[in-house]
């Protein structure tokens, strides 16, 4: 059992980050009253930048241009999220009508610009992040083969921004008053804060932290630019509801969907797996995510405001 532990346990960690990030984005999101669905568009948005700058960088560059692809998804998704907060927070249009159509427009709009830019509508980069152990910490009895040996750089990365978007959500005045934007809009605002500016910037930092994970699965373990992730964007939003919209929560429902994900793909090459059938594998984290649903349905804790549109002076 070890074995297998040990043997799966880096690939479901590098399948676990992009679920993370992205759930994290749509953690600020809805803690400031913006529901957004469209976190799959936005990745699919991360994904093409990030194969793009990759593709144009890596004869100059060459691995530096993988970091700077990082950078470029990141900016591309928080740019096109604009899309989402302006008909949301501007136009109080239904932010599920919203969402649904950021994710139609980013498959198609994506596979159009690449084929008039290469004329495929796959772009496959040269080289993505590679594997490395980190020294001395890989030596560690236990913990160090499993959370340091062959690791990506973009799995530290985004446990940085982890603590980092858990401290600025809890421990800081934007944090207060984006938390407060999504449970009591009206009562922030006769505070003096401005909820529109709080929501653009919020649904701004979901496109960002999506597209970074539509990026990280790029240069991990896809290697190509396909036009889809596979629904990952849809799977972050059970994360995110899973985790009942906490930043430790959301950890554990990734790194949950992440270990039974690649649990059911290795299970043909593990013998001691093989006994189990692989559709049962395959589909038991969205049996256990359908159950805890339903069981924790009485006592969610969604911001109150999520989904509600804000008009100022309503009481």
């Amino acid at each position: 059992m070890w074995h297998i532990i040990s043997t799966i346990f880096p690939y479901a960690v590098a399948f676990a980050m992009p679920l993370l990030i992205t759930s994290l984005g749509g953690l600020y999101s809805e803690r400031s009253g913006v529901v957004n669905i469209g976190l799959e568009g936005l990745m699919v948005i991360g994904s093409f930048a990030s194969s793009i700058t990759t593709v144009a960088l890596y004869p100059v560059m060459g691995t530096g241009a993988v970091w700077v692809s990082l950078i470029a998804a990141m900016a591309a998704g928080a740019l096109f999220s604009l899309l989402h907060a302006f008909a949301s927070v501007s136009l109080n249009a239904n932010q599920v009508i919203s969402g649904t159509a950021i994710n139609m427009i980013a498959g198609a709009l994506t596979i159009y610009l690449a084929r008039a830019i290469t004329g495929s509508g796959n772009i496959q980069i040269q080289q993505g992040l590679p594997r490395i152990d980190i020294p001395v910490l890989v030596h560690i009895p236990l913990l160090g083969p499993l959370f340091f040996k062959q690791t990506y750089g973009s799995t530290w990365l985004i446990l940085c921004i982890l603590a980092a978007a858990a401290w600025v959500l809890y421990k800081t005045p934007f944090g207060l008053r984006l938390r407060a934007c999504g449970e009591h809009p009206q009562a922030a605002d006769a505070a003096g804060i401005n909820v529109y500016r709080i929501r653009y910037a919020a649904v701004m930092i979901s496109g960002a932290m999506s597209g970074l994970g539509g990026a990280a699965i790029l240069v991990t373990y896809a290697g190509e630019f396909s036009g889809s992730v596979a629904g990952m964007g849809f799977l972050a939003l059970a994360a995110l509801i899973f985790g009942q919209w906490k930043p430790l929560g959301i950890l554990g429902a990734t790194f949950f969907f992440g270990f039974a994900a690649t649990l059911a793909n290795a299970s043909q090459a593990e013998p001691a797996l093989k006994v189990i059938p692989e559709v049962v594998l395959k589909v038991f984290p969205y049996i256990v995510t359908l159950f805890a649903l339903v069981f924790f349905s009485r006592s969610t804790q969604a911001p109150r405001a999520s989904g509600e549109p804000f008009e100022k002076g309503k009481r």
